[in-house]
């Protein structure tokens, strides 16, 4: 049998995507990710990066509030057993996750715990080769497997994720966690500029570390840190530790001085990382046109086609500038439309 669209990915793009296609009569295929050693490390476990986030308070239509009602009543008793204790009103990411994953199956979306590992899209159908062996065809594609954020590797960072330590400001740095108190951003390209500029918003201070003596940030970027009183950068700088413990999450980093070999402890509830991103699409082998960055090309103005006709993609793997729940879940919804629309021209229906 061949499918009429199989959805690469499980975070709020790939669940939209899934939402509409099915509403649309499409019985779309998921294939969410494996449970892997080698997924956990990297972040790329099933339901997206939103799975290892805590609070989510910019999703529009979740107020806070006590959600255990409206939990108990939309998910079946095996989803209740995969999200956090109902002692947390908040929404959580992996509650938002499981929330759009069982309403994609309500509409009849199918569901495979794999991971895509190689595609042939050089004819159609598609093939699409799993990781636990299966192939599988499809007239069309919606990729989106999202981008994975880039860590420093250490041991204590990898313990305090999600207790003091993220990747996204815009995401976390309004959390009570981080409110008035010292922060440290690690990186010095104009992402790192943007994350240390915007938690001055809600932070005491802002650490900015960075290994070098000039920033790689744009010069307009760069000089709005300097002048900012919030924020001290750290020059010639790297972290050697993230220090805290399980009651408080992260108290504090501790730095070393590249040149002098000084070492300093910062006192800090929480550490960003701004690292950059690297977009989920080493599976593709080059058959779809990327940056250089590895992020997928769109091939039309507020259109989700790719360089090859009937894959799509959307999501955080062809978004490197706001990689934010709602924009995701937003193209997603538009790569399903345009797939159906892209099917219906097909003769496929």
């Amino acid at each position: 049998m061949t499918e009429r669209v199989v959805i690469i990915g499980s975070g709020p793009a790939g669940w939209a995507a899934a939402i509409y296609a099915a509403r649309a009569n499409l019985e779309p295929l998921v294939f969410e990710g494996a449970m892997t050693q080698e997924n956990y490390q990297q972040g790329t476990m099933p339901l997206g990066q939103l799975s290892l986030t805590t609070e989510v308070e910019n999703y529009p239509g979740f107020p806070h509030g006590d959600l255990s009602g409206f939990l108990s009543s939309a998910l079946p008793p095996e989803g209740l057993a995969l999200v956090p204790e109902f002692d947390d009103p908040a929404l959580t990411g992996p509650r938002l996750m499981h929330l759009m994953r069982q309403q994609a199956k309500n509409f009849g979306t199918r569901v495979i715990t794999d991971d895509i590992v190689s595609v042939d899209f050089s004819s159609r159908p598609f093939k699409l080769n799993s990781l636990e062996g299966g192939q599988v065809e499809t007239h069309s594609v919606i990729i989106a497997t999202g981008a994975r954020a880039n860590y420093l590797g250490l041991p204590s960072e990898d313990k305090f994720k999600n207790a003091g330590v993220s990747a996204c400001a815009v995401c976390d740095g309004a959390l009570p966690r981080f409110r008035n108190k010292p922060l440290v951003v690690v990186g010095g390209g104009d992402s790192a500029m943007e994350e240390a500029s915007y938690l001055t918003k809600f932070a005491e201070t802002v650490y900015l570390v960075h290994r070098r003596g000039e920033f790689r940030a744009s010069k307009i970027m760069a000089q709005r840190v300097i002048d900012n009183p919030k924020i001290q950068v750290k020059w010639f700088s790297g972290v050697e530790e993230v220090l805290g413990d399980d009651k408080l999450g992260v108290t504090g980093v501790r730095l070393k001085n590249l040149q002098s070999g000084a070492v300093e402890t910062l006192s800090v509830s929480g550490m960003f990382c701004a690292i950059g991103h690297t977009p989920n699409t080493d599976f593709l082998k080059g058959q779809v046109k990327t940056d250089e960055k590895g992020y997928i090309l769109y091939t039309q103005q507020f259109r989700t086609d790719t360089s090859v006709e009937g894959v799509f993609a959307a999501g955080d793997v062809a978004d490197s500038y706001y990689r934010q729940a709602i924009t995701s879940a937003g193209t997603g919804c538009m790569a399903a439309l345009d797939a159906e629309r892209w099917l219906g021209a097909q003769g496929v229906h």
